[in-house]
């Protein structure tokens, strides 16, 4: 069993005494230490901007020209935290349970707690940052519900939350950059991880634009390179966002935990075409308003307008009266998904289900639904040429979030010592299934009030990098096998471009990994996804040379990864014998259709260790002990 490192003690108590315990570095002897940050989302850009301050050197990498177009910009409807503004029941221990419910009882509860016991810092720095919460009338800040709780907890900025988090928490950074304390390197991709004598020594980069590749020393590395929805070809995500930074990684020693739990998000823009390359978001704070519904009669293509009440079936709210639209995301979505497959989709592909305003819109009025959704509105109607003033969205759920990543213990640190792995690059607090608003809590909480501490009590125990550090043989060997490695895919020159094979895996792994799963699909998913690889390393065809800006090449690499991550995603599909969260295999269900778990068997973290490409990783498990929250199936009825 791995240890988790999760310290003694009552839960309420653990980090505060956690952290009186960590060594600390003195003052003198942080600018002898060097930290390599890759990434620089909310969790990344949090970190760097903390850890400078705090007097460490700080080099941070990103593959976009400007921290400021990290993915974390796209988030929408806000971030948790239990303030309780609202009077209304909301505490530490409740955001505490309702994530851990959320997340059906599948992460830790020392990780999940301290979460929710940071949550309120978050929003207090954010407010001192300026960022521009929404505000009631009399000033105080705004709170909105978001699925999976019944209290009201989400602090938000219309639909731009990401946005305007991200810009604080980039004003942050951009202030250390300016005083020379952390030094920027735009355009520049990881491709690999060096690892001397177990420990994580540095990197390789790629320079985007000059294709120069590079090697960084430090004392520690931090991975903060978000998850990889992006390997079932179609999601919310950014076309850029990856594995490969976690994969190279793991490559290198480092455990994968959970791959199998990722999140379909239940309102997003359908698919309208074939050759479609990413999916929109809308906002889950869109079902505060709005109602689900889908016709009550198989096949009815009449317009909206012209199905009455009592023709609509509002599923959501009949099978889940305690929370009715607001249930969780996995919930949701499988919902939407059993409509339409018992043909009561609407829209021309008949996968899509509406979600109303017209209600919200008769009891407060079109200026009030405005001021809380107008950017997501537009949005909509830019896209689908509709407008949901008038007209019900048309709503479907798609890959939006990875719960899984490499495995960290209680201090953030993966198992390979000095190698730390924050906001959604890592599994820890999520468990099964992500409630919403809660992917800008862990990649803050991460950046500016956990990695900060336990990072030191890492540093505090090594002396700082030695200036010759790069001469060692294992930077020379990574950074020949990651040129080697480019000029092998650019001399492929095959018939068949990099989409083709990504889009090729990600129907594969939608069709049998995505919301359903069952064991002969996921057994087809494993004896084809070799197939395909063998083929992309033989017939890719890759434009341009390597010494230059060449997007192809780009994701040639990244797909190349996604082809071997892929396997082991299903992998661990196969392997989780029950029903949890995101993970739906339909052996596994109650009579109502819901997950069922197996708490006896599968009540623990799956590590995957790699062996080899195509080679069968070995399983390494944490258990996972309750104390304070007693296993029961969720119910949200």
């Amino acid at each position: 069993m791995l240890d988790s490192k999760i310290p003694s003690g009552p839960l309420q108590d653990k980090w505060t005494n956690h952290k009186f315990n960590l060594k600390l570095v003195n003052p003198a002897n942080k600018r002898k230490y060097t930290v390599l940050v890759v990434g620089t989302g909310l969790a990344g850009a949090s970190a760097a901007a903390s850890l400078s301050e705090m007097g460490y050197n700080v080099e941070v990498f990103c593959f976009q020209d400007s921290p400021r177009r990290a993915h974390s910009i796209a988030a929408q409807g806000g971030i948790n935290a239990a303030k309780n503004y609202p009077n209304d029941g909301d505490s530490i221990k409740r955001l505490f349970y309702d994530t851990i419910k959320g997340g059906d009882f599948r992460s830790r509860e020392a990780n999940v707690y301290r979460l929710a016991e940071v949550s309120n810092n978050i929003i207090d720095q954010c407010v001192a940052q300026g960022v521009p919460f929404a505000r009631e009338y009399s000033g105080y800040l705004e709170n909105r519900s978001f699925g999976g709780a019944q209290v009201s907890r989400t602090f938000y900025a219309r639909g731009q939350t990401g946005q305007q988090l991200l810009l604080g928490a980039y004003s942050a950074l951009m202030k250390e950059v300016s005083r020379g304390s952390v030094k920027m390197h735009p355009r520049t991709e990881m491709l690999d991880l060096v690892v001397i004598d177990g420990v994580a020594k540095g990197i390789i980069v790629r320079d985007l634009v000059t294709g120069k590749l590079t090697s960084y020393a430090g004392d520690a590395v931090v991975l903060a390179t978000g998850g990889y929805g992006n390997v079932f070809y179609l999601s919310t995500n950014a076309k850029g966002s990856n594995v490969t930074a976690i994969w190279r990684a793991h490559k290198k020693g480092a455990f994968l935990a959970n791959p199998c739990y990722t999140q379909i998000h239940p309102t997003c823009i359908p698919i309208h075409g074939d050759y479609q390359s990413k999916l929109t978001l809308m906002s889950e704070s869109l079902r505060n308003d709005g109602r689900v519904w889908v016709p009550k009669d198989k096949n009815d293509k009449r317009k909206p307008s012209e199905i009455s009440e009592q023709e609509r079936d509002y599923f959501l709210e009949r099978k889940y009266p305690s929370f009715g639209n607001l249930v969780p995301r996995d919930i949701a979505s499988r919902n939407a998904k059993e409509q339409c497959d018992a043909g009561k989709g609407v829209g021309l592909t008949g996968q899509a289900v509406y979600l109303d305003f017209a209600d919200a819109i008769k009891r407060l009025g079109k200026s009030v639904i405005q001021e809380r959704y107008s950017n997501l509105f537009d949005m909509y109607k830019k896209i689908t040429d509709d407008n949901p003033y008038e007209t019900p969205m048309m709503i479907y759920p798609a890959v939006h979030y990875t719960m899984g990543g490499l495995w960290v213990d209680y201090n953030l640190m993966s198992n390979l010592p000095g190698l730390f792995v924050i906001g959604e690059a890592n599994f820890s607090d999520h468990g099964a299934n992500r409630l919403g608003a809660s992917a800008l809590m862990q990649g803050l909480a991460d950046g500016y009030f956990v990695l900060p501490y336990t990072i030191g009590d890492y540093l505090a125990k090594s002396a700082p990098v030695a200036k010759n550090m790069m001469e060692h043989s294992a930077f020379q060997e990574a950074w020949r096998h990651a040129d080697e490695k480019i000029k092998y895919m650019l001399s492929i020159k095959g018939k068949r471009t990099v989409d083709d094979f990504h889009r090729e895996l990600g129907k594969l792994l939608w069709d049998k990994c995505g919301m359903a799963r069952n064991e002969s699909g996921l057994k087809e998913a494993l004896r084809r996804i070799p197939a395909i690889r063998d083929e992309f390393w033989q017939n890719v065809t890759i434009r341009g040379s390597e010494g230059e800006l060449n997007q192809t090449l780009e994701r040639a690499g990244r797909v190349a990864d996604f082809l071997e991550f892929g396997e082991l995603l299903v992998t661990d599909a196969l392997h989780r014998r029950e029903s949890c969260g995101g993970h739906f295999r339909e052996e596994f269900q109650t009579p109502e259709g819901e997950a069922l778990r197996d708490d006896e068997n599968f009540t623990y973290v799956s590590a995957w260790e790699y062996t080899g490409v195509g080679k069968a990783p070995n399983l390494h498990k944490e258990e996972l002990k309750f104390e304070e929250v007693h296993l029961s199936q969720r119910s949200y009825k």
